[in-house]
């Protein structure tokens, strides 16, 4: 009996340790490959941010290799992209509340799926499946809409979220030779 609670005892003191040492040294570890990055946009009566990750090419296929088609794909690395509001949108037609949402795509060869998801879970990635399976819970989107596939001629090295506002205002995701593009208009 006395074995078998030193046993435990040992056991949690490794969980205890992973959880509280290894775990923040991997997400230190991974974000030098991947810098977290934000992108903001506060004019005309919006207030929208995006927290993300910035993977590299590094010479990789990212489309339909590194990142699978018609997968979904957590729209960075690490952890889940992060889109916060603070003003009522419509996205593509559609309203999204003002709220923090996890930014979540399905990438396809002339379009993508963009899915505005209530859940911000801790880690865009299961570990059971080595990184390959989003954590995305479906069961609480709360918005998904397609964009169409712009092919570059130039390679964008980093992957880059980006408002627009040429022409209206768009968040634009852009990474290797491909460009999508979501208008966005502020709620009447």
């Amino acid at each position: 009996m006395k074995i078998l609670k030193w046993i435990i005892g040992i056991l949690v003191v490794l969980a205890l340790l992973f959880y509280f040492v290894a775990m923040p040294f991997l997400r230190t570890q991974t974000k030098k490959n991947s810098p977290e990055t934000t992108a903001v946009y506060q004019e005309d009566g919006y207030d929208i941010l995006v927290n993300y990750s910035s993977p590299f090419k590094k010479g990789r296929v990212i489309f339909g290799e590194l990142v699978p088609y018609d997968k979904v794909w957590r729209t960075g690395a690490n952890e889940p992209t992060r889109f916060e509001t603070k003003t009522d949108l419509m996205i593509k037609g559609k309203p999204l509340p003002a709220g923090s949402y996890s930014l979540w795509t399905i990438p396809g060869e002339s379009k993508w799926q963009i899915i505005f998801n209530s859940e911000i879970p801790d880690w865009g990635a299961t570990l059971s499946s080595m990184g390959q399976d989003a954590t995305r819970n479906p069961e609480t989107d709360v918005l998904q809409v397609d964009a169409n596939v712009i092919d570059m001629s130039a390679i964008q090295e980093s992957f880059t979220i980006t408002f627009e506002s040429d022409y209206g205002l768009f968040l634009t995701l852009v990474w290797d030779k491909t460009k999508v593009q979501v208008p966005i208009f502020r709620k009447t």
